[in-house]
């Protein structure tokens, strides 16, 4: 399911497209902005976002073979629910 898939089915729950599509952009950017303070968003019955830090490593460029140092960065990881997780 991409967005646009998404957005027909809220808007199916809800009375037209523009209202759901208000609705979906309105979720992921809350989303977005806690993460970007460094905040876990957590939504019961179906997971976490959290951000992680990695540490900078050596690594090998598969081409050449040449070591090269990969920075530290943030990602984001998500941890599956219980509830969604046996659903499954």
């Amino acid at each position: 399911m991409n967005k646009g898939q998404l957005v027909e089915e809220v808007a199916k729950q809800t009375s037209t497209k523009k209202e759901a599509q208000d609705l979906v952009e309105g979720i992921i950017n809350t989303i977005k902005g806690s993460l970007s303070k460094g905040d876990d968003v957590a939504i019961s019955g179906f997971g976490t976002f959290k951000v992680k830090q990695t540490k900078a490593r050596t690594g090998r460029n598969p081409k050449t073979g040449e070591t090269i140092q990969i920075p530290a960065k943030k990602k984001v990881s998500f941890k599956v629910a219980k509830d969604l997780k046996e659903s499954l």
